[in-house]
């Protein structure tokens, strides 16, 4: 099936020029897929992949860069307000849903790392709007193991509006701990669109902000969701996509653990990976697009995960209304400082994701 590609440059409602790309299927799409990049990163050539594969598989994939990041215009990587994200990804979406070739399609949210935060709120801004979501290894807690003194966060929060911009926030190289193949990691440094400085204090304290809302109200969370994690992700921790799926109110919820795999989950990972995870992505959105369901097709399912340098294991997945009964591989967690998530019995908190 072939791919159309375009792009086109909006202003929002505060004046700023935002990018916006989409990937379409030649024939009509079976349904609508949103967008929503991680920290830093950009849609156009970072999230192709995304694009592509789901356009050949009949989804119109739509894309905007936030306000300060890729090719959208202001201070790189600087967010004044979350909220201002939000509102701009809500608006586009929305106004591309309005469209008459699309008023009756189906309309799914696709959030990574901080696009997960951003497509949860997205949906909490209009509940009934959106069918259901789509979250890699979401950021929806903050990593208390690296965060800051009390003391040290009221310090900041008053000295946030002098001095926003500043890049003073100490972080580990991300892309190292994120994507697992050395040629992708050289691939995403050699991208410049994709922001690799240190964060800027207003972004640092908005995003804690924002993970510690979130972490209060994943019982809010009433969409249809699928929400994938790498085992071995030491970015955002595994425990975050748990938490997430043990307290969301939906009735209609799905967790996919990949035993070996890291944070970069379509991108990182081996092309063998990568495949077992798109196709449990086009599966779910098949299912919930009305093909090739079954009355138990969204209770139990099980997948093989070919992990680097690990035996496959068989893991199982499970949705509502079973109740969730976790099947670890016996395996050791590599010792890292977590951007966003949290570990064992105790919240951790982290601001640089």
């Amino acid at each position: 099936m072939g791919v159309e590609y375009n792009e086109v440059f909006i202003r929002n409602s505060r004046g700023v020029q935002l990018f916006t790309c989409r990937w379409l299927p030649f024939s009509s799409p079976k349904a609508l897929v949103f967008l929503c990049h991680g920290y830093g990163m950009e849609c156009s050539r970072f999230m192709r992949g995304v694009g592509t594969k789901l356009a050949n598989n009949g989804y119109a994939v739509f894309g905007i860069d936030y306000e300060g990041h890729g090719r959208s215009a202001g201070a790189r990587c600087y967010i004044k307000k979350f909220d201002n994200i939000v509102n701009d990804c809500s608006e586009f979406f929305k106004s591309v849903c309005a469209q008459e070739e699309y008023r009756e399609k189906t309309r799914f949210l696709y959030g990574e790392s901080m696009g997960g935060a951003v497509a949860l709120l997205t949906h909490k801004k209009d509940p009934s709007f959106w069918h259901g979501a789509l979250l890699v290894a979401p950021m929806c807690k903050i990593s208390e193991k690296v965060k800051p003194h009390p003391m040290v966060i009221s310090l900041l929060t008053k000295v946030e509006d002098v001095i926003p911009r500043w890049k003073i926030v100490p972080t580990k190289d991300v892309i190292d701990s994120a994507f697992k193949e050395p040629a992708k990691r050289e691939e995403v440094r050699g991208n410049k669109l994709i922001y690799q400085a240190k964060p800027r204090l207003k972004t640092a304290l908005e995003m804690l902000r924002t993970s510690m809302h979130l972490e209060e109200s994943l019982h809010e969370v009433t969409l249809p969701f699928l929400v994938l994690h790498g085992e071995a992700d030491i970015v955002t921790d595994p425990e975050v996509s748990k938490a997430l799926y043990e307290q969301a109110s939906s009735k209609d919820k799905t967790i996919k653990l990949y035993p070996g795999m890291w944070h970069g989950l379509t991108y990182g990972e081996p092309e063998e990976n990568i495949e077992i995870v798109f196709s449990d992505i086009i599966s779910w959105l098949d299912k919930r697009n009305g093909e090739s369901i079954d009355d138990d097709a969204s209770l139990i399912e099980r997948s093989v995960c070919i992990a680097t340098s690990t035996p496959p294991y068989e893991m199982l997945t499970i949705s509502s209304p079973i109740t969730m009964k976790e099947t670890k591989p016996q395996r050791t967690r590599p010792q890292a400082n977590y951007l966003c998530g949290w570990k064992g019995r105790r919240m951790h908190h982290h601001s640089s994701m």
